[in-house]
């Protein structure tokens, strides 16, 4: 589970076995999850975020998607 970036209270991160999927990036606190898509920045799914905090943690991923596809293509590209 390799973190990528802190901002505040957030964790963002993504799962070592999912490189079947389209790049993405989790975002955790404390006992909240979310999934966002990295093309285009859209939320997948979520777990006890409210609302607001959701539009939230979309601008800070769209702040930091150059970073977050970066160190997600980076990660994957090496496993192939």
């Amino acid at each position: 589970m390799p973190t990528i970036l802190r901002i505040g209270p957030y964790r963002f991160f993504f799962y070592s076995n999912e490189q079947g999927e389209p790049p993405h990036i989790h975002v955790q606190r404390e006992d909240r999850l979310a999934k966002y898509w990295l093309m285009p920045v859209s939320l997948a799914s979520s777990t006890r975020f409210p609302v607001h905090e959701l539009r939230l943690i979309q601008r800070r991923i769209k702040e930091n998607r150059d970073l977050l596809m970066e160190a997600y293509l980076g990660y994957f590209d090496g496993k192939h």
